[in-house]
């Protein structure tokens, strides 16, 4: 019998190798999604030959690997080195752009050798280096070859990785230098396999990255697909199962982040176990250029004007305190402090002169091109870049967007009036600019009664009031929302002014907005008004309840004599969210599923990876004016 046995064993072993597979023993370390990602492969085929290894996986086992899609053609890289730089004197007229042409380098390169060009403009005279290379052009054989495909129209890199069966991390390793968002004809190394074996890419169909940690539960919560339809969209699930990092298809008409439900606090004091040192930079434009240190009359005068500085300054300050509390927890941090000067050409410097690969988090910076060139500088090493007191413009796949989007917070907002059964009407009030928002309201609320401010009748210009008349008989006995949508001081403080003097005889009016501004906050706007109203409006933060015992706020105090200000708070909340989001995880990614919801002294977070980039945080806060006081609505 055992004869027998080793006879089939051999026929086996010569099948396969006349069709081309490949035998790996497992070494101490390596999972299946290592080993499909070495051969270029998916896990799925390699559960298809190797069923036992779902339940038996451990070091020694052998396991066959396919090999059969590969072409083993050999693809042509190009590389070049440095070997000297030539001189020139610069002439009247002569541009970067200009020379970079006439040498065949480009504008950075030459920036590279005579790093006074990130801060001055090129002029006549300037004596120059210019970089000379040479190139060379070698074909790379892999073990399991690549090739090149172009990208059609419609098609992101979520699109591409599906088509070939691999995850997006794998498309941007054989990727390095992918954009964030590919366009049409851009060329991408993919897996060699055969044409009829790529899957089909369909119109009406959206692809979705699993994130880690995220079960068929989590994505019924999010997409409202059960997993047997998760299976009948996307078959290869009832083998392999649900993988990180696997392209699902999903219809084109879920939207993930729109079906989220109520997430309880999660308190990851009680969860640490990573207690490795974490190598946190701040990146702010502090802008100590502009200062004279041995002045220090000169600096605090300088603190006093300079409303930017004393924005990072506040923030600094939150932030040191978050690391003093952390230690408290036995977190240590060792954190490197750069200043940006809030100029994209001094950050591009910080980028060339420190290696930011094996930082744990990067917080900032503010300014728009710094944060873009720092985002997308460290995606390819996977740095989380965090963008604390801006909305980036690019939110890359290794960006944590802290503050929320417009459009969560409006959300917020209606689904606070919606979910309250008491209400007996609700009424939309806006000027003529907000004639957009008016109508969205009036979808999600039908029976809502619109009015708009008066128009001068010659000119059509808006005069931003709405006569009394119109609110007469508008609310009745119990409880009515008022949605005031505008950006007029004059037009809120009347209308604030009216709706207060119609609070009578049972009649409950509650004000609110989709966005707070100006307008509610100007000199005419009578808080008293807006107590009585219980005025509502979305926050990306809260205040601080100064009834309730709060060490950090105490400690603030006794430091500095007043209390802590947003910025102090944000600093605080934000990094000590980061220490201990890391202190329970390996990275911050995998400590960053939508199902964690933290929050601190006045913020909140919980981030949810968007389809075609980085994280976005979705936690917003709804608040209202109570006896003068602005405290978080129930």
């Amino acid at each position: 019998m055992k004869n027998f046995v080793t006879v089939i064993l051999i026929v086996f072993t010569i099948s396969l190798s006349a069709q081309n597979y490949i035998e790996h023993k497992v070494k101490t370390g390596e999972t299946i999604e290592s080993i499909a990602k070495k051969y270029l492969v998916t896990p799925f085929d390699i559960f298809a030959l190797n069923p036992d290894a779902k339940t038996k996986f451990q070091p020694n086992t052998i396991l066959i690997i396919p090999n059969s899609k590969i072409k083993n053609e050999p693809i042509e890289e190009e590389s070049r080195e440095l070997i000297g730089y030539k001189k020139h004197k610069v002439k009247r007229r002569e541009t970067l752009y200009g020379l970079s042409k006439k040498y065949n380098v480009s504008e950075d390169d030459i920036k590279k050798a005579n790093r006074f060009l990130y801060s001055e403009n090129l002029k006549k005279g300037d004596k120059i280096r210019i970089p000379k290379y040479k190139t060379f052009v070698s074909k790379q054989t892999l073990r399991n070859t690549v090739r090149k495909y172009t990208v059609l129209p419609k098609e992101g890199k979520w699109r591409v990785a599906y088509k070939f069966g691999i995850t997006v991390a794998e498309l941007e390793d054989l990727n390095p230098n992918m954009k964030p968002t590919l366009q049409p004809g851009d060329e991408l190394n993919v897996p060699n396999i055969q044409d009829k074996e790529e899957k089909a890419i369909e119109a009406e169909y959206n692809y979705y990255e699993v994130l880690p940690k995220e079960g068929f539960y989590r994505l019924k919560i999010k997409t409202g697909l059960t997993q047997e339809e998760l299976e009948d969209l996307n078959p290869e699930l009832k083998d392999g199962g649900l993988k990180v990092g696997m392209v699902l298809k999903i219809p084109a008409s879920v939207d993930t982040s729109e079906n989220m439900s109520n997430v309880e606090t999660t308190k990851l004091e009680t969860s640490l176990k990573n207690f490795e040192t974490k190598k946190i930079a701040l990146m702010m434009p502090y802008r100590l250029n502009r200062i004279d240190t041995d002045s220090v009359a000169e600096a605090k005068a300088m603190i006093k004007k300079d409303k930017l500085l004393s924005i990072v300054l506040d923030f600094h300050i939150g932030v040191r305190m978050a690391l003093d509390s952390a230690k408290q927890l036995g977190i240590s941090t060792d954190l490197k402090v750069f200043d940006t000067h809030y100029q994209a050409s001094r950050t591009s410097e910080l980028l060339n002169e420190n290696d930011f690969s094996d930082y744990d988090a990067v917080i900032g910076p503010m300014e728009e091109k710094s944060f873009d060139r720092v985002a997308n500088a460290l995606k390819r090493d996977r740095v989380p870049v965090i963008a604390a007191l801006n909305k980036p413009k690019e939110v890359y796949g290794n960006v944590f967007q802290t503050i929320p989007e417009n459009k969560l917070l409006q959300k917020a907002m209606i689904d606070f009036v919606k979910a309250d059964s008491l209400k007996t009407k609700v009424v939309i009030i806006a000027d003529q600019a907000h004639r957009e928002v008016s109508n969205m309201l009036k979808k999600e609320f039908p029976n809502a009664a619109q009015i708009y401010s008066e128009k001068d009748k010659k000119t059509g210009k808006d005069e931003y009031f709405v006569y009394p008349v119109r609110l007469e008989n508008m609310f009745p006995k119990g409880k009515t929302y008022v949605f005031l949508e505008t950006n007029s001081m004059p037009m809120a403080s009347s209308v604030i002014s009216m709706l207060n003097g119609l609070v009578v005889d049972r009649k409950e009016i509650v004000l609110v907005t989709l966005k707070i501004n100006e307008a509610f906050e100007g000199k005419d706007v009578d808080n008293n008004n807006l107590s009585n109203l219980k005025f509502h409006y979305p926050s990306v933060n809260k205040d601080f309840d100064e009834e309730k015992s709060n060490g950090f706020v105490k400690a603030y105090r006794k430091e500095f004599g007043v209390s802590p200000s947003k910025y102090v708070a944000r600093g605080f909340d934000l990094t000590l969210d980061i220490l201990l989001r890391l202190a329970t995880e390996d990275n911050l990614y995998e400590a960053s599923n939508d199902s964690i919801e933290t929050e601190y002294i006045e913020n909140k977070f919980r981030y949810n990876k968007s389809l075609f980039g980085g994280y976005t945080n979705e936690a917003v806060y709804i608040v209202k004016f109570d006896n003068l006081r602005i405290v978080e609505a129930n």
